[in-house]
């Protein structure tokens, strides 16, 4: 019989699940200096001194690592931001909670909501994933309530809110949260992208003035 730990993990599962996350931390570490399209299975193999084939017993390929880390990353954010709404976290709240992620790990921001990696589809489990995040904002912009202003792209999105699921909010709900969602990452895309550097301003206030209007106006 095959001897478990108190996880009631083997000792191989251990090591597997070791190693795997040390993959990772050397994928972030290539992505970071050369970007996602540069991430090299081989590179990491050989930094490990491991072989190619005895890493790919870890990872199937590079579009199964990358996976792994965009997944990850979604997961990370879910847990934030649910987090933050547990206690009843309103859209300003949610937009606080955006930016501290994403300045805390910008490679990690930037592999989810930057450039898509050339050639990569992410599989439905990590779409699912993203959507948790939408679905928390979304609860977040209904409590915000305010009344519906009637416009055309309202109109538009009673016929287009696949991106929503089976969330039940009005039209107006469904502007409010993508115009926060597009706003904030719009700001925050450029500040950690450097285009702020040197223009002579607080990036931190011009996002909090983002957030203000956003959280005191109805789209």
């Amino acid at each position: 019989m095959t001897a478990k730990g108190r996880e009631g993990r083997t000792p191989r599962e251990r090591y597997r699940s070791q190693v795997r996350a040390e993959i990772k931390e050397r994928a972030w570490e290539q992505i970071a200096s050369a970007g996602a399209p540069g991430l090299s299975l081989n590179a990491i193999a050989k930094q490990m001194g491991l072989s190619g084939p005895a890493l790919y017993r870890y990872f199937s390929g590079r579009d199964e690592l990358i996976t792994e880390l965009i997944r990850d990353a979604y997961r990370s954010l879910a847990d934030a931001f649910r987090a933050a709404a547990a206690p009843g976290a309103d859209l300003e709240g949610l937009g606080h909670t955006l930016r501290a992620w994403a300045l805390d790990d910008p490679q990690r921001y930037f592999l989810v909501y930057g450039t898509p990696v050339p050639g990569y589809h992410a599989p439905d489990d990590v779409t699912a994933v993203a959507r948790e995040i939408m679905t928390v904002l979304l609860d977040a912009a209904r409590l915000a309530g305010g009344p519906a202003d009637g416009t055309g792209f309202d109109d538009h999105l009673a016929e287009h809110r696949q991106w929503a699921g089976d969330h039940p909010a009005e039209p107006a709900v469904l502007h409010r949260a993508l115009s926060f969602w597009t706003r904030l990452h719009g700001v925050l895309s450029l500040e950690l992208a450097g285009h702020f550097t040197g223009m002579g301003f607080d990036p931190a206030l011009l996002y909090g003035a983002e957030l203000d209007g956003l959280t005191h106006a109805v789209p």
